[in-house]
């Protein structure tokens, strides 16, 4: 009982993170309207980063979901997560709504290693 209300308990604080997360992402202002979690056909780096962004969402949510991620885990790839979408925000509107590819190949670089991280804490070493 008690384990299954801990479960409970860790998918509602990281789904609150991930609703916080998404709620800044979409408060960004660029003239063209694309940011965090908006498809734009005519910026194809910022949909790269976005669509990867959304992958990486899906993989921490998954990982809570089977147990694999604690909610401390999950509270720091979220953290970096946020962090990653702030860049792209501040890079954006630098150029109007553009991220230029040396800005894409740095958000791509923090991506990485996010991403390394998430299989590093679903994959333990044993």
């Amino acid at each position: 009982m008690k384990n299954t209300f801990s479960k409970s308990l860790l998918i509602l604080a990281v789904g609150g993170l991930m609703v916080a997360g998404s709620a800044a992402a979409q408060t960004a202002t660029t003239t063209s309207g694309a940011g965090p979690g908006v498809k734009d056909p005519f910026h194809p780096r910022v949909n790269q980063v976005n669509r990867r962004e959304g992958r990486q969402q899906k993989r921490i949510a998954k990982g809570i979901q089977n147990g694999k991620l604690n909610s401390q885990q999950a509270a720091n790839l979220e953290k970096r997560e946020t962090s990653v979408q702030n860049r792209e925000q501040k890079d954006m509107a630098k150029h109007n709504g553009h991220l230029t590819k040396a800005e894409q190949k740095g958000i791509n670089r923090q991506q990485n290693r996010i991403s390394r991280s998430i299989y590093k804490d679903k994959h333990p070493k044993q």
